[in-house]
């Protein structure tokens, strides 16, 4: 096999993990107080005094390389700000943009992303104004490329619009989005619990969320017959 690069591989980039970290690299969205970043309670790990920050890579500048700067052509304005960490990139995009971005992504054939992996949730409660990230993962298998779209919204308003009708895979991943951190995704033609009880109280991955102490009651926990079954159609 040739050691030379592929024109169309974007240039590699070192890793910023265990690197001084260059000033303006990082974007600071608070601490971590404790192993798990509760307060008040529950943290038994002993590590109580742990004062951790919590930072999120900054945002590169063009040219980004190789393909990453076809993808971000496709997407034009589309974008808030590009991140590239680890050699991987994610492109940050407001809700508001979410729907028309995705069907340029899976529609446009120098794009091709015809394929979502997943959305996964994160809360960040000291990122005011926009506590709840939704993190899509998207493969092109025409153009074998990968990226992220990363999405926020406030805790006072966790709404994001639902992409199943343009990639219906994500149908229980923004479920389980929805079941552990709360965000409302609009259009979601059955937005249920998928994991926790129907009447569990609260979304328990936030960062909010109590660790410990908590009863576990299930209430009426029963298996009804499967004729008498919930139906999401």
């Amino acid at each position: 096999m040739s050691d030379e690069k592929k024109p169309d591989q974007p240039a590699l980039r070192q890793s910023p993990e265990n690197l001084p970290t260059p000033p303006g690299a990082v974007e600071s969205v608070g601490a971590r107080t404790g192993m798990f970043g509760v307060k008040g309670s529950g943290d038994t790990s002993g590590y109580g005094g742990l004062v951790k920050p919590v930072v999120f890579p900054g945002a590169a500048q063009r040219p980004y390389g190789g393909w990453f700067d076809t993808v971000a052509d496709g997407l034009g304005g589309l974008v808030d700000r590009v991140v590239i960490h680890r050699n991987e990139i994610t492109f940050h995009i407001s809700r508001e943009n979410l729907v028309e971005a995705a069907k340029k992504l899976r529609d446009d054939p120098s794009l091709r992303f015809e394929f979502a992996s997943g959305v996964s949730g994160v809360h960040y409660p000291d990122d005011h104004g926009r506590e709840l990230h939704a993190v899509y993962h998207l493969l092109s298998m025409t153009w074998n490329r990968r990226i992220r779209l990363e999405v926020t919204a406030p805790d006072a308003d966790p709404h994001i619009p639902s992409l199943i009708a343009t990639y219906p895979t994500l149908d229980w991943h923004e479920r389980e989005t929805w079941d552990f951190f709360g965000i409302i995704f609009d259009g979601h033609p059955a937005l249920t619990r998928i994991q926790m009880p129907d009447d569990w109280p609260g979304h328990p991955q936030r960062k909010d969320y109590p660790l410990g102490g908590i009863p576990v009651e299930y209430k009426g926990g029963t298996i009804p017959p499967p004729d008498q079954r919930r139906s999401y159609n």
